[in-house]
């Protein structure tokens, strides 16, 4: 049995090299891939951190869609699969972007009980959506602050933030 692979592999080796390939060492292709991917993705909490879903089945037509999505929670196989959402109970909230700037204004203080995952949540995919709905501008040069109207504000974030940590 051991013969007949060796044979497989020199057959192969010949048929490559009659048409052609030759053996090469490694190929330098510069540097890795950095940056977010483009397309839509919302950003769940679980007990590795937060994690990316894309949004395939909805058309994003504001950011405020984007913070209703997040409440709404991950579908029964991504819980399944470990994922939640801390975006609930924001209370009041208006969402707007230019460029490469998003404002989340709170209606009240900021509530968010999640912590940074809360945080990173909105953050990640609010910076996606903005780069779907403004394609010239990347994900991750996107900064989200958060103005309440009661307490301080806060940020401004980037994505890469609560994802490196």
């Amino acid at each position: 049995m051991r013969a007949g692979r060796g044979v497989v592999a020199g057959v192969l080796a010949v048929a490559l090299l009659g048409c052609g390939v030759q053996p090469t060492g490694v190929v330098g292709a510069g540097e890795p891939a950095s940056g977010l991917t483009r397309g839509m993705r919302l950003y769940f909490a679980s007990d590795g951190g937060l994690r990316s879903v894309p949004l395939i089945d909805r058309r994003l037509g504001n950011l405020g869609a984007v913070v209703k999505l997040l409440a709404q929670g991950p579908s029964l196989a991504e819980r399944q699969d470990g994922l939640t959402t801390l975006v609930n109970g924001l209370g009041g909230y208006t969402v707007s972007g230019e460029g490469d700037r998003v404002t989340v204004g709170l209606v009240g203080a900021y509530t968010l009980t999640g912590g940074e995952q809360a945080k990173g949540q909105l953050v990640c995919s609010l910076a996606r959506g903005q780069s779907v709905l403004d394609p010239r501008v990347e994900a991750d040069e996107v900064e989200v602050t958060f103005r309440p109207t009661e307490g301080p504000e806060l940020g401004p974030y980037t994505c890469e933030t609560f994802l490196s940590g």
